[in-house]
């Protein structure tokens, strides 16, 4: 599977100095499944990005302000937890389930839905401290095999 790389400017670490007005710009190389990259890449062109840099950039300002706007709430909230994850990854779903078991007493429900014979999308429903609900989504979140998780408060 080939990385994703991004172009554009890009300056060597310790670099002191950009032109007037540019921001400095660093060049990265992640990688990336291959479906994901074909449905990221016919976003862009849908949408109408000049490339990908810029489309990867707005995608990480939203999700950098969806992070924020979650750690600006405080005391009780009711919300739910949506995750995709890859159901036959070894360990995985003990693992969801372990973490969930340790944060049961903010979980007041379960939905779990088979959506492909790989994929599967569970709900959360939550009621707690958002700082505890925020903890439970990023224990999900970053577990290998999450290919999604999404945090509603409300």
């Amino acid at each position: 599977m080939e990385p994703l790389r991004l172009l554009g400017a890009s300056v060597k670490k310790g670099q002191q100095h950009s032109p007037i007005g540019m921001k400095r710009t660093e060049r990265i190389c992640i990688s990336v499944p291959s479906d994901l990259l074909a449905e990221f890449d016919k976003v862009v062109m849908d949408i109408g990005y000049p490339n990908r840099s810029k489309a990867l950039q707005d995608a990480m300002r939203a999700f950098l302000a969806e992070l924020k706007s979650s750690k600006e709430l405080s005391g009780m909230v009711n919300g739910a937890i949506v995750m995709i994850y890859e159901h036959g990854k070894p360990g995985l779903v003990e693992e969801l389930l372990e973490i969930q078991h340790e944060h049961d007493g903010i979980i007041a429900a379960t939905l779990h839905i088979h959506l492909t014979e790989e994929d599967c999308l569970e709900v959360l429903a939550v009621r707690g401290e958002a700082r505890q609900i925020r903890e439970l989504a990023d224990a999900l979140r970053v577990k290998k095999g999450v290919k999604a998780l999404r945090a509603v408060v409300l």
